[in-house]
């Protein structure tokens, strides 16, 4: 939830979700329609249906049970290295380096404060020289909130990563038009192309239809989208 989410509206939204699914198995046998619309608010609704089916994949592959080696998480849907390696941080407490973008920050700002374009590669040498490997989760949880403060009293370091990429507006992007659409077919259900575009007029939104069928989020039964 926290990755390209503000903090201030997962705090609300972390304890809904575990409300409905308090367990993996929970929502691994949930409808998608469901996780969908617990999920609302949070955006990158591809979050939501990647961590429905990650926990598919621990419930089918490991008993239910979160594995602990990151290379066992990293086989499941939407985990990639560096989140593979966060989870086994935090949830275990075991040392694996890392990095995100409050990390970032800080190391870029302590260490090439006159640099530009600093790649990764750069910075995970340090990550792992400094790596509190008796306490990583407060180790990195410290880091993260303390990069998260830096944008607050200087120019926000990230800029000077090579891999920094300034967030295109929301208004009127693709991302606001499936958002659209996957909430209006989680409250009225199936919709015809035509009863769509009465609700929401965007030249692409039948690409983003295309798009969304593609990833398994809706499927076209004759002339009607649904959720899957």
């Amino acid at each position: 939830m926290l990755q390209q989410t503000q903090v201030s509206r997962v705090g609300k939204k972390y304890p809904e979700f575990l409300r409905v699914f308090p367990t993996v198995k929970k929502l691994a046998s949930a409808p998608t329609s469901e996780v969908l619309k617990v999920w609302q608010g949070m955006g990158y609704n591809r979050r939501a249906l990647a961590l429905k089916r990650a926990a598919e994949g621990i419930v089918v592959e490991h008993k239910g049970k979160v594995p602990n080696n990151p290379e066992l998480l990293e086989m499941l849907p939407g985990i990639g290295h560096y989140t593979a390696r966060a989870i086994v941080a935090f949830a275990f407490n075991t040392p694996h380096v890392f990095i995100e973008t409050n990390i970032r920050r800080v190391y870029i700002h302590h260490f090439f404060p006159r640099a530009k374009s600093v790649p990764d590669k750069k910075l995970l040498p340090l990550i792992e020289a400094t790596l509190d490997r008796k306490n990583p989760r407060e180790w990195y949880a410290a880091l993260m909130d303390y990069g998260s403060t830096l944008p607050k009293t200087t120019l926000n370091p990230n800029r000077q990563s090579k891999h920094y990429v300034k967030q295109k507006p929301f208004k009127g992007s693709n991302r606001e038009v499936r958002g659209k659409i996957l909430k209006l077919l989680t409250a009225e259900g199936g919709k015809t192309l035509p009863a769509l575009t009465k609700h929401i007029q965007y030249p692409s939104l039948a690409d983003n239809l295309a798009a969304l069928a593609k990833e398994g989020f809706i499927r076209k039964e004759g002339r009607t989208f649904s959720l899957v």
